[in-house]
C-alpha cells in the first residue's frame, strides 16, 4: 500500500489570538487617549490665546486713543465720575495711580468756538471697576453709558492696576499749576485669566505720551 505523508500546518491558538487582539485594543486605546488630551490641551491654549490677544487689543487700542487725545484727567481714591453735565472731566488733572482717566478725544470739542460752550459731554472715559474695564465716549457718564471692555475670564487686580499721568496740567494753567512736562500716561493691568478651572496671572503695562505737543 501507498503510504501518504500528512503534515500538519502550524497555527495561532485562539488563546494566542485573543492575547494579541487584546494587546492591540490596549495600543489604540493608549494611542487615542493621548491624542484626545494633546487635542484638549490646543484648544485650551488656542482659547487662552485668544483672550490673551483680546486683552492686547484692548491696551493697545486704550494706548492709541490716550495718545491722540488730551486734557487728561486723573480720577484718585475719594474721586467719582459726574453723571451729569460737569466741567471736571475737561480740567486736566495729574495724578499716581488712578482708578479712572477722562480725556479729550482727537476730535473732541474742548473750546468755545464762535459763542458755542464748551462740550463737557464729549470726553471719553476709562475705569477699572470690579476687576473690569469699562469705556464711555459719550455723557451723562452714567452705568447704562458704559460698555465692557474685557471679558468675564479676566479679573483684574485693582489694587496694584490703574493709570498714572504725569504732566497733564499745560503751562499756562494756574489752578491746578501749570508745568514745563509733556503728558505722560502709563497703564498697568495685573490679574488673573480664569479658563476651564485653570488660573493664569498676567500683567501687562504700557506708556504713551500725547502727540500733541504741550510743553
Amino acid at each position: 500500500m501507498l503510504k501518504k505523508d500528512f503534515k500538519i500546518k502550524g497555527g495561532y491558538t485562539i488563546i494566542e489570538t485573543m492575547i494579541a487582539v487584546s494587546i492591540f485594543i490596549i495600543i489604540i486605546m493608549a494611542g487615542m487617549g493621548a491624542l484626545l488630551n494633546a487635542n484638549l490641551l490646543h484648544q485650551k491654549s488656542q482659547s487662552m490665546r485668544s483672550i490673551i490677544d483680546n486683552l492686547s487689543f484692548i491696551l493697545e487700542d486704550m494706548s492709541r486713543n490716550l495718545r491722540t487725545g488730551y486734557n487728561y484727567h486723573c480720577f484718585t481714591a475719594g474721586d467719582t465720575i459726574p453723571s451729569t453735565t460737569s466741567p471736571i472731566v475737561s480740567v486736566p488733572k495729574s495724578c499716581i495711580n488712578g482708578w479712572a482717566i477722562a480725556f479729550e478725544s482727537a476730535d473732541g470739542d474742548s473750546t468755545a468756538a464762535d459763542g458755542d460752550p464748551i462740550n463737557h459731554d464729549d470726553q471719553w472715559i476709562y475705569y477699572l471697576d470690579s476687576g473690569k474695564i469699562f469705556k464711555s465716549t459719550a455723557g451723562p457718564y452714567s452705568a447704562s453709558n458704559f460698555i465692557q471692555l474685557t471679558p468675564d475670564e479676566v479679573v483684574i487686580d485693582s489694587a496694584v492696576s490703574g493709570f498714572s499721568v504725569l504732566g497733564a496740567e499745560p503751562p499756562n494753567y494756574t489752578s491746578p499749576p501749570g508745568d514745563q512736562q509733556q503728558p505722560f500716561i502709563t497703564i498697568k493691568l495685573t490679574g488673573t485669566i480664569t479658563f476651564k478651572n485653570v488660573a493664569t496671572p498676567f500683567s501687562l503695562q504700557t506708556s504713551v505720551s500725547q502727540r500733541l505737543i504741550d510743553i
